[in-house]
């Protein structure tokens, strides 16, 4: 015999011989053994579909690594509910037969004793009777269709979405149970630890296959809409296909053209949105409302268009991708009609690209497009493209992906040496440390910086640092010529800032007012610091302009691959 149910041949000689038994102590006792199951064990079963994925393990049956994948939770209030109803199972006769025989000689078995008595008690069986948990799994997978225990299987369940699945789950692990006990009975193997373990996990192998009872969608419904509360909020990461990605009750048609509006089609179940990359994943944002937004908010979207759609029977939510475990943001679970408002940045820049959804109940209306700036959504509406935008931020893009992500002081100086620099950032050029070191919190360095000289400017760098945009300190940078840094944090406080002859210009959050010089004025025009996208993006593209070099990512790079910086002392 194989090691999983699929390499046993169904339908043997001894399987037919014992089937009647089978079935006659099927329907005598699993309706004994299913109310003894506690609910919520019996709930969870039911709605099992298999939970972390464990590697089968040499000669291992799969009713075995099922039983593992169960969490203790259920494990153990089954047994500890079943035990003395199981141990009042009679033996099946004849139904150990075509177990085969013991292992003999010597072998060696070991377990944890943070594991399940029952799972214990199950594995050893396994390790004693080689072969003998398939029988079992082949023999329930033939009962459960067996016409005279099919139908008590769940099908009459009622109640709420937990009675459903309790109804379920108890009702298929009754028919194992009631099989392992009576074959284990027949084979003088009484450990009743032994009987339950199978018992769960041959049900806990089969259940992810076999269909919840015709009224468990309904449940859930039900369950849904008595738990929903407005407004929900959340993110999800979404499937892209074909340039589209849906909010909808099931699967949807196949999409239009998008000529009305260029942005967001309805279709029979939901509402389809065209994206500018063909495929991927997106992080979509999804906001439900109790009532209309109290405002048409378009500043930082490209495009914004909302259309109506009628819910069938609501619960629409995104596709992810395959595998991704996620918090589900859903519609109302109701029939009625809906409106939606969509959000769209950076269609014509896939790099970029974000989305917002905003759903309410509302009664029909006509489509409105409220925001129409990208060249994709006016190519789609037939109307003449705009030029394309110029994002000179998209320069420092790189910089979201670096060591710098979460916080850094970017400082370009012009006028001085890069002695002159280190020494008015407070750093002695002649003791730096590698910073592999500066970075180990363990030696307890304090503030540090890294820079290099490049075509006459210094470029300097301050991981989680900020002495670059101190005040005094750009001042005293800027004493033979200008200098200008960028500060940013993991908590999002910013400073910009500008100083020019050993002067300081102007220094605040980005988005606030750098006062009336022309040059501070000049560097920053044309960048939308109320946009969130790019910000600290964009205070480099400031600091560039300003001092006419910019940090790219070669030098950047080369910084990193001299691995050394140096520690600043307390001012």
């Amino acid at each position: 015999m194989g090691d999983n149910d699929s390499d046993r041949t169904p339908g043997t000689a001894h399987e037919d011989e014992v089937m009647p038994a089978l079935v006659q102590a099927i329907v005598r006792e699993a309706p004994r053994v299913a109310a003894a199951v506690p609910v919520t064990a019996a709930a969870a079963l039911g709605r099992w579909r298999g939970g972390q994925e464990h590697r089968a393990r040499p000669g291992e049956p799969e009713a075995i690594r099922a039983l593992r994948g169960l969490p203790v939770w259920i494990v153990e209030r089954v047994h500890g509910a079943l035990e003395l109803t199981v141990r009042a199972l009679p033996p099946v006769a004849g139904a150990a037969a075509g177990l085969g025989d013991r292992a003999t000689g010597t072998f060696a078995f070991g377990s944890m004793s943070t594991e399940a008595e029952a799972l214990r008690e199950a594995r050893f069986f396994d390790t004693c009777r080689p072969g003998a948990v398939e029988v079992i799994a082949g023999l329930v997978s033939r009962l459960v269709e067996h016409e005279a225990v099919a139908g008590s299987l769940g099908a009459d369940a009622a109640g709420d979405e937990e009675a459903v699945a309790a109804a379920h789950g108890a009702a298929y692990l009754a028919v194992a149970v009631v099989t392992a006990a009576g074959v284990l009975g027949d084979a003088a193997y009484d450990k009743v630890a032994a009987h339950i373990g199978l018992g769960l996990g041959v049900a806990s192998a089969l259940l992810p296959s076999r269909s919840m009872p015709v009224v468990y969608e309904e449940a859930v419904l039900a369950k849904k809409r008595a738990e929903y509360r407005l407004p929900a909020f959340g993110s999800m990461q979404v499937a892209v296909r074909d340039h589209v990605f849906a909010l909808a009750e099931g699967p949807v048609a196949e999409p239009g053209e998008f000529a009305d509006n260029g942005l967001v089609e309805v279709v029979d179940g939901g509402v389809l949105v065209r994206t500018g990359r063909e495929t991927g994943v997106l992080e979509v944002r999804m906001r439900v409302l109790a009532e209309p937004p109290a405002k048409i908010d378009t500043q930082g979207w490209h495009e914004v268009a909302e259309v109506s759609w009628p819910a069938r029977r609501g619960d629409a939510t995104f596709v992810g991708p395959k595998h991704y475990n996620h918090r589900r943001i859903a519609t109302p679970p109701r029939p009625g009609d809906l409106r939606v408002r969509v959000y769209a940045y950076g269609r014509d820049d896939v790099e970029t690209e974000n989305y917002e959804l905003v759903v309410w109940e509302a009664p029909p209306a006509p489509a409105v497009v409220h925001a129409r700036a990208d060249r994709l959504g006016h190519r789609l509406r037939g109307e003449p493209e705009p030029p394309g935008a110029d994002l000179p931020e998209a320069a420092y893009r790189w910089v979201s992906q670096s060591a710098l992500s979460e916080g850094a002081t970017v400082t370009v100086v012009v006028g001085l040496t890069l002695r002159e620099v280190l020494q008015a950032f407070g750093a002695d050029i002649r003791e730096p440390e590698p910073i592999e070191d500066l970075l180990d919190s363990d030696l307890e360095f304090g503030p540090w910086v890294t820079a290099s000289e490049v075509d006459g400017i210094v470029l300097a760098i301050e991981e989680n640092g900020i002495r670059g945009a101190q005040r005094e300190v750009l001042a005293e940078l800027s004493r033979e010529g200008r200098a200008a840094s960028m500060f940013w944090n993991v908590n999002a406080v910013t400073r910009l800032s500008f100083a020019r002859d050993g002067e300081l210009l102007a220094s605040d959050e980005l988005g606030r007012s750098l006062g009336d010089d022309p040059e501070v004025a000049a560097a920053v025009e044309g960048l939308d610091f109320h946009d969130w996208r790019d910000r600290y993006e964009k205070g480099l593209v400031a600091v560039e302009r300003f001092t006419g070099r910019g940090l790219t990512v070669e030098d950047f790079d080369e910084i990193q691959e001299a691995g050394m910086g140096y520690p600043v002392a307390d001012l």
